[in-house]
This record gives C-alpha cells, sequence and structure tokens, in this order.
C-alpha cells in the first residue's frame, strides 16, 4: 500500500529555516506528482506547493512565493519543502499529499493518499 511518511517539523523562531521530507512507499515515485498541504488550528486545510514528475514544473501558493522552495529526488522517492523566513503564520501541520490524477491543484479533490503529518511551530 501507499505510505507516505513526513519529517522534519519542530519549533524555528521567526526568520528561521526547517526543511521537511517527505518519504513515499509502494507506488512508482517518478510517475507522481507530490504535493505539500497545511493545516493550522481552526483552519481548513490548504495548499501549499506542488512539483511535476520530473521536477520541472513547480507550484506555491501566493504566501509562501520566494520563502518555500519543493523539490524532489526520485531516486530516493523523496519530496523536499525547504522553508525560509519562515513567519508565525505558517505555523500548522504539514502534510505530504499525492494521487493517481493529482496534478497540483490547490483543492485537494484528487488527493488520494495523505501522509500523517508533521508539526511545524514558528515563534515570534
Amino acid at each position: 500500500q501507499v505510505q507516505l511518511v513526513e519529517s522534519g517539523g519542530g519549533l524555528v523562531q521567526a526568520g528561521g529555516s526547517l526543511r521537511l521530507s517527505c518519504a513515499a512507499s509502494g507506488l512508482t515515485f517518478n510517475a507522481y506528482y507530490m504535493g505539500w498541504f497545511r493545516q493550522a488550528p481552526g483552519k481548513e486545510r490548504e495548499f501549499v506547493a506542488a512539483i511535476s514528475w520530473s521536477g520541472d514544473r513547480t507550484y506555491y501558493t501566493d504566501s509562501v512565493k520566494g520563502r518555500f522552495t519543493i523539490s524532489r529526488d526520485n531516486a530516493k522517492n523523496t519530496v523536499y519543502l525547504q522553508m525560509n523566513s519562515l513567519k508565525p503564520e505558517d505555523t500548522a501541520v504539514y502534510y505530504c499529499a499525492t494521487g493517481d490524477s493529482f496534478r497540483g491543484e490547490r483543492d485537494s479533490s484528487q488527493v488520494r493518499y495523505w501522509g500523517q503529518g508533521t508539526q511545524v511551530t514558528v515563534s515570534s
């Protein structure tokens, strides 16, 4: 079965950096777009970033453009989210996501597989 396992979350001060990783198994990794979503307390889950099969196309929500970078290593079946210049409003549980028909859409309707999530907390 498909498994997505995130790591790399933690507590960081505003302006700091974190790198999230998501290790995938049970799927042909280079045949799937990969995405990151997040959910803050009391808010709906929202799209953060996505990357195409080969990594030549990336997509970001406006609030993270210029600060976050999504990348992937198909040899390691892993997708990354480098987060720089973190702000308190980036505090959320971050989820790795994918699906057979997922192509980086901002809504999660095409997401079939979710990771368990990793907590990111940014203190002011």
